[in-house]
């Protein structure tokens, strides 16, 4: 009797055994939501992450104290539109459709082709409800480039660059419509734009909380005109650092007026995580934070506030103070706490994560690289880039390893000038070793040949023209 009962007993046990792999194997992936908060224009040493001393950003600092640090990680390009083509596209500037920021003559931005696979297309075939709040910048309204047309149920903020700076708008691009911004059609003007971008981007979540979102949150915030509301946490950082604040309502710069943008973007960040813990869907929610370029402080205007920390350049430059980016990735029970990663990493690589995240395929002749191994865990599985890319305005980076590579042009000979840097010996590249390393630099040279196609819209070697052109 005691054996058949054991043996009865082990029967069982394996029966619930199966059934238990069962339930497993067909169980729902719950899929996460993905929230990607792009700061505008913030250098990569404002935050207190990453040492900045001034400016107090206790919410991102606490993302990445709980979250992943990344030390090695490059914006698409030194100025808006191309970077955050590179974002929402997987390509680098050798390769996107928008390489420079392009202006019409009418409200809008050279758009993005059809044909171009955005993120949020990628995340619409895995049955995401995608939203971006904030400053688009790829494509007019109605244009092909519009994110109506390029993957997004619902856009709300600025479609064209040049509109976004104004905080004080009197109206916004709610999808395809005009809408007024009523505190702005007359004095005193109260409708401050990135609070009223926010309150939307808050109630996309709030609406869409029973099922799985993307949330392109593209912030204005601090990029310039420095005009704000005149309230305690201006007067906060004028008195913090003994420094005029001037005129809240005049767009010029001073430093107590840049510090409280940056606060104000702190906040909103705290707000909309607070928004995700109280709806019970912050632990299955992807937080990324990054910046679209470095930043825009001129030298002169950084030394107080070392917003670019000693790194050389600004936005503009393919140096590293124009390229480089903070970014801090959080998702709670799936990225361990504290982590800082050196992967060298770029916005291109942000789709394919998504499409790795999602189980989609990636789209054809992109130049990302999934980096969903390193949030997880698992350097091991972690593939790496044989280099990274960037041109704008006559000029080129190439980043290989532990080595980067600056080409210039003189647009009116062609002249090429090239500078090498050893970014772990010299990350503020003051030592230019390109005279010392001619089989590097001829390496260098040649990638800068071949990881490109060249494009009618923004050609690298254009001839300058003469004034006498110019006009004819």
């Amino acid at each position: 009797m005691k054996i058949n009962n054991w043996i009865v007993c082990a029967i069982m046990l394996a029966s619930l055994g199966l059934n238990a792999q069962k339930k497993n194997k067909t169980a729902k992936i719950v899929k996460p939501n993905i929230v990607y908060i792009l700061a505008d224009d913030m250098g990569y040493n404002e935050l207190g992450a990453y040492g900045g001393k001034l400016i107090e950003t206790p919410n991102i600092d606490k993302l990445a104290n709980e979250g992943m640090k990344f030390t090695n990680h490059y914006a698409g390009s030194n100025i808006c539109a191309p970077s955050r083509c590179a974002l929402l596209t997987g390509k680098h500037t050798g390769n996107s459709w928008i390489r420079d920021n392009k202006q019409l003559p009418f409200e809008g931005n050279e758009p993005i082709l059809d044909s171009e696979v955005t993120v949020a297309e990628i995340l619409k075939e895995a049955n995401y409800t995608t939203g971006v709040f904030g400053k688009w910048g790829l494509g007019y309204v109605g244009s092909e480039g519009d994110p109506n047309n390029q993957g997004f149920d619902e856009f709300y903020g600025y479609n064209c660059q040049r509109h976004a700076h104004s905080y004080y708008t009197n109206y916004m691009r709610h999808n395809n419509d005009s809408v007024p911004l009523i505190g702005n059609l007359k004095e005193p003007l109260t409708d401050f734009s990135a609070d009223v971008i926010h309150n939307q981007a808050l109630n996309f979540i709030e609406n869409n909380k029973d099922k799985p979102f993307f949330l392109y949150y593209a912030s204005t915030l601090p990029h310039n005109p420095y005009h704000q509301p005149d309230d305690e946490l201006l007067n906060y950082y004028e008195k913090k650092y003994g420094i005029s604040k001037g005129d809240a309502t005049d767009e010029g710069f001073t430093e107590p007026k840049y510090a409280a943008m940056s606060t104000r973007l702190d906040t909103q960040v705290g707000e909309v995580i607070a928004k995700l813990k109280a709806l019970g869907i912050l632990e299955n929610t992807l937080i990324i934070f990054s910046s679209d370029n470095g930043t825009a402080l001129q030298p002169n205007q950084d030394k107080f506030l070392k917003t670019g920390g000693e790194l050389h350049g600004r936005k503009g430059e393919v140096y590293e103070g124009g390229i480089k980016a903070p970014m801090i990735a959080y998702w709670k029970g799936k990225i361990k706490p504290g982590t800082i990663s050196n992967h060298l990493s770029a916005f291109w690589d942000f789709l394919p994560t998504c499409a790795d995240l999602v189980n989609v395929e990636n789209p054809k002749n992109i130049d990302g690289i999934s980096f969903l191994p390193t949030l997880l865990g698992n350097e091991n599985q972690q593939k790496e880039h044989d280099y990274l890319y960037w041109e704008r305005n006559q000029s080129q980076a190439i980043r290989k390893g532990d080595m980067k590579a600056t080409i210039f042009y003189d647009k009116s000979n062609f002249k090429q000038t090239i500078e090498i840097y050893n970014l772990v010996n010299d990350p503020n590249e003051t030592n230019n070793l390109a005279d010392l390393q001619p089989k590097l630099k001829e390496e260098f040279l040649k990638l800068a040949k071949t990881a490109r196609v060249e494009s009618k819209l923004f050609p690298l070697l254009k001839k300058a023209k003469t004034k006498k052109e110019q006009h004819e």
